[in-house]
């Protein structure tokens, strides 16, 4: 009997310590109160809803807890925010009107809202960094004849630059692409928003005005010189074409990249009817693509812009030398793309791509079989075997290869420059040198004529002893074709841009392959 009390003591015993064992306690992290503000610790279920790694990372660091409200950086947020048409991007891109609300109700936020606010904030902020880093577009899957290696740009430490103490000038800057063009664009942007609204009438002119010429048009052409800050001011605006005018028309020519012939002509004519409205969306789309162009560049490089035809040699983000060349016409259009000069051929063959082929030499040859000999082509069946003209037939024009002989009546000229890249084009020499003297250049069939290449090939060879000019000249008089590896690390790169400015000067070009106002569009 005793033995079964004592059994029963021990059991209410165990059955009275598992009652008072004490409830499992969950720590609320707590909302710290610092001169500047609240940091309120950001609940997990926001934090799952965030889609945007880089935002999420940004948190994470920060121990997920709010970081903007107390910040005095988010002023500085909100007004970029209100601002990003000085960057080149759409307010309809971001949360503005919401950001805005948001900011003058910030005193009668609750706690939870001010955590949505500052994920918010993020969020927006992360959006920007991407579309001011990487742009909006993908410039492969628009453009066909388009080869850019895509940037590799860390979003999550672009964000987490913000973070760090006194760095919000250095975070935005490194956002941004940091090229020289394109901050020549961002210049000429906030030059082009400083401009009044404009209402001119559309300037037409049947017939070229030249100095001292009467036309009614010349009231309307002064009027869009002065708004673009060619012409001064006057006091009375009259239809002669006068001295002065024709040095403000002369300036005007220089910034568009037209022929300095002070006659007012098409394309200038053409150039001056452009509106404020339309180089700002010039100006944005320049800048979309520039942040699809490299990030960094090489100490050593040549960049062709293709509206501008002109090719500079870069060393050390210097300029040093400066090359007119010949680029494609609209239907056979340059591509845009980097690479790496590899090699050079001195008096190269030429052989007939398929292009030049189908639209130039079966057509000519056709007509007359001689052609062939004129341009000094030999025809080549499957086998490697010569073919005469006579015997060549038009029907299989594809079986054939024709090349063309090295020497001064060459296409491709006496020297050829060679880099890799899946459009076979390259920069070259010419035969038709006179076409430098052109304003217009756009006249090959995709690759670059250069000007001057004999002194291009002793830039790139870069042996003063072994490759000098009078060795160049020597190996070119040889007649032979030779190959010679460039054996300095210089790169190439072949773009496009129409706008950008220069010591606060607007400068255009012509959109000669109109995908100005196409890409626009497509940003808007």
């Amino acid at each position: 009997m005793k033995a079964i009390s004592v059994f029963f003591l021990m059991l209410l015993l165990l059955i009275s310590c598992k009652e008072k064992v004490p409830p499992k306690v969950v720590l609320i992290p707590e909302i710290e109160i610092t001169e500047a503000g609240k940091i309120i610790p950001i609940d997990s279920s926001k934090i799952a809803k965030i889609k945007d790694s880089s935002v999420i990372a940004f948190y994470h660091a920060n121990q997920n807890k709010t970081f903007w409200i107390i910040d005095p950086s988010r002023k500085k947020i909100v007004a970029l925010f209100n601002n990003v048409q000085e960057e080149g991007l759409f307010p309809k891109d971001f949360d503005v009107k919401k950001i805005q609300d948001s900011e003058e109700n910030l005193s009668n936020l609750s706690n939870s809202e001010l955590a949505d606010y500052d994920i918010l904030l993020t969020e927006n902020l992360s959006r920007y960094v991407q579309k001011v880093s990487k742009g909006n577009l993908n410039p492969n899957k628009l453009y066909s004849n388009w080869e850019l290696k895509e940037n590799k740009i860390n979003y999550k430490q672009l964000l987490l630059n913000f973070q760090k103490k006194d760095s919000f000038n250095f975070a935005l800057n490194s956002a941004s692409p940091n090229h020289i063009v394109y901050k020549r664009l961002k210049e000429a942007l906030k030059i082009v928003n400083t401009l009044p609204k404009d209402a001119f009438k559309k300037i037409e002119v049947k017939n070229k005005i030249v100095l001292n010429d009467s036309n009614p048009a010349m009231i309307e052409i002064k009027k869009k010189l002065i708004y673009w800050k060619d012409l001064k001011p006057l006091d009375s605006i009259t239809a002669i074409y006068d001295e002065a005018t024709e040095l403000a028309v002369k300036k005007f020519q220089l910034r568009h990249g037209l022929g300095l012939d002070g006659v007012i002509g098409g394309g200038t004519v053409q150039a001056l009817n452009f509106s404020k409205e339309d180089r700002k969306k010039q100006i944005i789309a320049n800048m979309e693509r520039w942040r699809w162009y490299p990030r960094e560049f090489e100490d050593d490089y040549f960049i062709i812009n293709i509206p501008d035809y002109t090719l500079r040699v870069v060393k050390n983000d210097d300029t040093i030398r400066t090359h007119k060349v010949i680029i494609g016409r609209p239907s056979r259009k340059t591509p845009v793309l980097s690479s790496k000069l590899t090699h050079l051929i001195f008096n190269p063959t030429w052989t007939v791509p398929p292009t030049i082929l189908k639209n130039d030499v079966v057509p000519a040859a056709a007509r007359n079989r001689n052609y062939f000999s004129s341009k000094n082509i030999t025809i080549y069946d499957a086998n490697n075997r010569v073919v005469s003209p006579w015997d060549w037939n038009a029907s299989r024009s594809r079986s054939y290869r024709y090349v063309q002989s090295p020497g001064a009546s060459n296409s491709l000229g006496l020297v050829k420059f060679m880099f890799p890249n899946r459009f076979t084009v390259y920069l070259h020499d010419t035969n038709t040198r006179g076409f430098f003297e052109k304003d217009i250049r756009a006249l090959s069939s995709g690759c670059i004529r250069v000007q001057d290449p004999f002194e291009l090939t002793a830039y790139l060879l870069n042996d003063p002893e072994k490759w000098n000019l009078e060795k160049i000249d020597e190996a070119i008089n040889t007649g032979k074709t030779s190959q010679v590896q460039i054996k300095k690390e210089v790169y190439i790169h072949i773009f496009y841009w129409t706008a950008w400015s220069e010591n606060d000067i607007l400068q255009f070009r012509d959109d000669l392959y109109s995908l100005d106002l196409d890409l626009y569009k497509k940003l808007d």
